[in-house]
């Protein structure tokens, strides 16, 4: 059987993979993609596998040291075969064993060994010992998660492989506050902090560590980048060290996000202006006192002058002046400094039509080009404005020629569903990180400019905000972990292909069956295509509401508000015009090439049409059809592909374990519904701002609808929604008070048959009501407003809140009454929407 290689993962037929036991146990996600399951193994097979494994370092913090026992542990869990560790270098000539160890220390190699770049290693089956060899201790790490990766996927073949990073940074970015809060995390508190100080019981951390060590991450930030000062209190700085402590043995060094503002804020001074000597030295001094109890720090993160953070512009210094004060403290002892490229003015005023946020970097940065210190990095959101489910790759990247670059990709998915919606990402970062920028004429792609080799410079690399909690899942559900496991392959290999690692993901998290590695493929591979067409396409952004949570939809947050997230949406049209020509100018921000694409509407992709562009609703996309109906059709799409999920993942019932099957199905079930919603809202919205009519007559005409307000009411009373397309016909139903019970009935008349009843409902922070409904006297069904989505949606009925449950299978007849008793509780009335008796097949 043919193997081959690649840069950074062995490719392999079906054919290599052996039978895996099927084990349906019960799991919670706690492991990850490191649960190695059992694979079948027969006689042949057993008696092929290394009789011992030798580590040559016996110093327990050692990154060589812990691959022998992650290796011990894995091939114990894998073939029910517990192989004794040594690290004495005699037994590195023991046939039959696991050699794990630095290049350096094992000299005794019988092939010439490929030069490695640092954090490489070399994988060798082909003779009696399996040799996993690093450029330095993490590489050695490295090697051996890599061997076990390939073992728990039944694949046994004999490889001689060597694989080296494609940037010297790895890293993640977590933002996790003092109180143990997370800005922007969906999977419960903090496993870094809480009350104020860093936690006593790092075990979840250490288990952290080992999931990213396992993908190759090699530097994390523990703290949000909207830091506090007192994360540099003297009891927090001995926390770091613990932390510190749990990650080194994996080959990961921690850094920390710093407030600007800390030596006026928290060390006394009565300035933080960063070309003052008393600042100068004060930084020189806290980075001092942090080394020396975290030698080995990576670094700092700094945000400055963003979002309302402090920053250098408070003294009209630039922002490499106040980049600077941090990377010359950070010198002498090695470290790095990360200076987020997030800087842009909130107070645009939209009537000025060459106004435009994303200006932003290339105005602030371009004139800084070289007048970074050489141990910065410029950290760079893929798209010039936030993490938007489609953007152009930032223009900076091809303004900073002499300046260290790093892209930042957020895992988190923080415009993009918050882990309530399936959405696999790097389908998404790859239209950034294969773009070509055409720098000069030349080939300039975003993953060779983010690396340092085209512009040559020593360091860059790749940063992803994360946001792991204390839920099982780490992320608050299971598919979502795919997107953290994909950055780390793609942060080592961005030539990877998507698709195949997501599949290697699958098998290692979810086993081997054919059934369900095809069917999490093709679910995971349309989710991102799904989610963008039922929020926000044609390069229109994802059109939540960017005021309140960046969830649930709100197209009209987008607009009217100093932000510069804009569409420019009106009665004739949409779009934000960005050409030199007519526009902001930020086309004119790319090289020639590019910019000139761009610039022309008619090479300009239509996915990125209504970024580049402001058009008439009417105006014919290279599809043929219009802007206007686009949207629809999407629109409806969209969510007709978020439901067909369900259908999907109930067809795995009898494959995956009870737990993680239910959780994943609650997921489904409630994004099919929450599409629902997002459809309804966006369509509704450009129907009444355009006044142009679905060509397919869908928007506002619900044949299968039961409006909430339109029944009979007892103890309930209507309710204007804000904003309007959040609610079917602009209103819902809420208790009359939070002690009053709320009946709502409505007699059917529809033909008998057997119908699925979906009730779209608001699930409010600050209460748990309860809903029961009948048919006649005979109840169907009963729920409670208690969603556990990881986040709080919101404390209003609006798009955030709006959900629906659905009982399947239900048979009425014409003259049926149908009744839904609301109990409110706490600040949410019990409120309802509509009632949707939907025949088979009919997704509303």
């Amino acid at each position: 059987m043919n193997v081959y290689t690649t840069y950074g993962y062995v490719i392999y037929t079906a054919e290599l993979l052996r039978d895996v036991c099927s084990l349906v146990a019960a799991e919670n996600g706690s492991q990850g993609w490191l649960r190695y399951a059992p694979v079948c193994c027969d006689k042949d097979c057993q008696d092929g596998l290394p009789s011992s494994i030798v580590a040559l370092d016996n110093d327990q913090t050692s990154p060589v040291y812990v691959a022998g026992q992650e290796l011990q542990q894995g091939i114990q869990r894998i073939f029910n075969k517990t192989l004794p560790i040594s690290s004495n270098f005699d037994e590195c000539t023991t046939a039959s064993s696991i050699i794990v160890s630095t290049v350096e220390d094992y000299n005794r190699s019988t092939y010439d060994i490929p030069e490695l770049d640092d954090d490489g290693f070399v994988l060798n089956t082909t003779g009696d010992t399996v040799q996993l060899l690093g450029q330095n201790q993490r590489g050695a790490l490295y090697a051996a998660f890599y061997y076990l990766s390939l073992l728990a996927q039944g694949n046994f073949s004999r490889v001689a492989y060597t694989s080296s990073p494609h940037a010297p940074i790895r890293w993640v970015n977590e933002w996790d506050n003092m109180d143990g809060s997370i800005e922007r995390g969906y999977a419960g508190p903090s496993i870094f902090f809480a009350n104020g100080t860093v936690v006593d019981d790092l075990t979840r951390a250490r288990e952290y560590a080992r999931l990213l060590a396992s993908i190759r991450v090699n530097g994390i930030i523990v703290n949000n980048v909207n830091a506090n000062v007192t994360l540099l209190e003297p009891r927090n700085i001995e926390g770091l060290r613990r932390i510190a402590d749990v990650f080194r043995p994996y080959g990961i060094q921690i850094g920390i996000s710093l407030n600007f503002a800390s030596p006026r804020d928290f060390g006394g001074l009565d300035t933080f202006d960063p070309l003052n000597p008393s600042v100068v030295s004060w930084w020189e001094n806290a980075t001092d006192q942090i080394y020396q109890r975290v030698p080995d720090l990576a670094g700092y993160l700094v945000k400055a002058s963003s979002e309302g953070q402090p920053g250098p512009l408070t003294y009209n210094r630039t922002l490499a002046e106040g980049a600077n004060v941090f990377a010359r403290a950070l010198q002498p002892h090695g470290g790095i400094l990360m200076f987020r490229a997030f800087v842009y003015d909130n107070n645009l005023n939209e009537s000025n039509w060459t106004a435009d946020r994303a200006n932003a970097a290339v105005d602030y940065f371009k004139p800084l080009d070289g007048k970074f210190e050489e141990n910065v990095i410029v950290q760079i959101k893929y798209g010039p404005i936030d993490f938007q489910v489609r953007e152009p790759a930032s223009p900076l990247f091809a303004n900073l020629n002499r300046t260290n670059v790093a892209v930042e990709l957020q895992v988190t998915q923080e415009y993009l569903g918050q882990q309530c919606h399936l959405v696999y990402l790097p389908p998404l970062w790859k239209t950034v990180l294969d773009f070509d920028l055409q720098v000069d004429g030349k080939v300039s792609l975003v993953r060779d400019v983010i690396s340092g080799k085209t512009f040559n410079r020593p360091l860059g690399g790749w940063t992803a905000v994360v946001n792991v909690g204390t839920n099982t899942t780490w992320l608050g559900s299971h598919l979502a972990m795919s997107n953290l496991y994909a950055y780390g392959r793609l942060a080592w290999d961005p030539m990877a292909d998507s698709e195949d690692i997501l599949q290697d993901w699958i098998r290692l998290t979810f086993g081997a069956d054919q059934r369900v590695l095809d069917t999490i493929t093709e679910m995971s591979m349309a989710s991102w295509p799904t989610y963008e067409n039922y929020t926000g396409n044609l390069g229109e952004q994802t059109l939540t509401d960017i005021i309140y949570t960046h969830y649930g939809p709100n197209p009209a947050s987008q607009d009217n508000n100093g932000w510069g997230q804009w569409t420019r949406a009106d009665r004739q049209g949409i779009g934000m015009d960005r050409t030199v020509g007519n526009g902001t100018g930020y086309a004119g921000q790319y090289p020639a090439d590019v910019a000139q694409l761009y610039e022309d509407i008619d090479t300009t992709p239509d996915d990125l049409l209504l970024w580049f562009h402001h058009v008439n609703y009417t105006h014919r996309l290279h599809s043929g059809k219009s802007v206007i109906q686009h949207f629809y059709d999407a629109h409806y799409s969209g969510a007709e592909t978020a439901h067909s999920f369900v259908d999907k993942w109930e067809a795995l019932r009898d494959k995956i374990d009870q737990e993680r099957y239910d959780d994943v199905l609650t997921r489904l079930v409630y994004q099919a519904g929450h599409s629902i919603v997002w459809r309804d809202a966006i369509a509704n919205f450009y129907h009444n701002l355009s006044g142009i009519q679905d060509e397919m007559q869908r928007v506002g005409n619900h044949p299968w609808r039961i409006e909430a307000e339109s029944m009979t009411l007892s103890g309930y009373k209507p309710y204007p929604v804000y904003p309007f397309e959040t609610a079917s016909n602009a209103t819902a139903i809420i208790t009359s008070s939070n002690s009053t019970t709320g009946t709502a009935t409505a007699t059917l008349s529809i033909p008998s048959g057997s119908y699925n009843l979906a009730i779209n409902y608001y699930d409010l922070y600050g209460g748990e009501s309860q809903w029961t409904v009948y048919c006649n006297d005979d109840q169907i069904g009963q729920w409670t407003g208690d969603t556990k989505l990881g986040h709080i949606p919101s404390i209003y009925l609006d798009g955030h809140s709006a959900t629906r449950v659905t009982f399947r299978d239900v048979d009425f007849r014409p003259g049926d009454l149908l009744r839904i008793v609301g109990e409110p509780d706490g600040t949410e009335p019990a409120p309802l929407d509509y009632v949707a008796l939907l025949p088979g097949g009919v997704v509303d």
